[in-house]
């Protein structure tokens, strides 16, 4: 029985947050308003410095649950390929190297992830994954999303979760997996896996791979930096065209999803 090769999304796999990416398109098509996405941007340029807590996670799972009721799913998914365009130039190399050298030694990778599953397996098979798992979201019969989730939150032992279902379908052996991740968050993921990787660690993720003798890969230097710059030119620039832009949508609902 051959293993996979489990691989978070954000910071790990990519640089930055893939809900960023989502942002920028959703307020380009008015599903959003640029004065959120400027907020956003703020919040991912701590998370590029920080990486996520459990508190800004779930306080972000509120938010989308409250907000993406009512949405059309045809116009979530229409968004993907837009969406990725602004992903894909953010893909470390290096780490989706790491995905195609366990494919070749036999091993299935995928993307598991607390971003939308829509996003998430379009992604995997940009990138020629085998799959990808992340948090589903209830569609009603009127093809518009309900504001629930469909299944666990693909964040902690939501991973593990998630990942447990996976082996139910498909002949996988954790002994022989890997898994990598950039945070303490994915502490479950990365035990249950029979080798874990620290990418990027946040601090408290790269003591326990320092105690439990893990691979730590540091990737991003000068690309975190660049990010982070042009993020906050970004937000600038976003907020004053919030403060317009609010003015004419202030009865238009906020729409957020991840």
């Amino acid at each position: 029985m051959a293993g996979a090769a489990f691989f978070d999304l954000d910071r790990t796999l990519m640089a930055g947050s893939s809900g960023m990416e989502f942002a920028r398109v959703a307020a380009r098509r008015g599903v959003v308003s640029r004065r959120l996405v400027a907020r956003w941007a703020i919040d991912h340029v701590r998370y590029r410095i920080e990486g996520a807590s459990d508190e800004k996670t779930f306080e972000a799972l509120k938010i989308a649950r409250e907000s993406v009721t009512g949405v059309g799913e045809r116009e979530i998914a229409r968004m993907w390929p837009e969406v990725l365009a602004g992903i894909l130039p953010r893909i470390h190399p290096e780490v989706l190297a790491e995905a195609h050298r366990h494919q070749d030694d036999g091993r299935e990778a995928w993307i598991v992830s607390a971003a939308g599953s829509g996003m998430v397996e379009s992604l995997a098979g940009v990138l020629g994954f085998d799959g990808g798992i992340g948090t589903r979201y209830e569609v009603g019969p009127d093809g518009t999303y309900t504001g629930r989730i469909d299944g666990p939150f693909v964040y902690g032992p939501g991973k593990v979760e998630a990942i447990t279902a996976l082996l139910e379908e498909r002949p996988l052996d954790l002994v022989d997996s890997w898994a990598y991740s950039d945070s303490i968050s994915d502490l479950p993921m990365l035990r249950a896996a029979g080798s874990a990787v620290a990418v990027n660690p946040d601090r408290a993720l790269r003591e326990i791979a320092a105690a439990e003798g893990w691979e730590v890969m540091h990737l991003d230097r000068i690309g975190r930096r660049l990010a982070i710059t042009g993020t906050v030119l970004l937000a600038g620039l976003v907020g004053g065209l919030g403060s317009y832009a609010s003015s004419r949508r202030r009865d238009r609902p906020r729409r957020l999803f991840p």
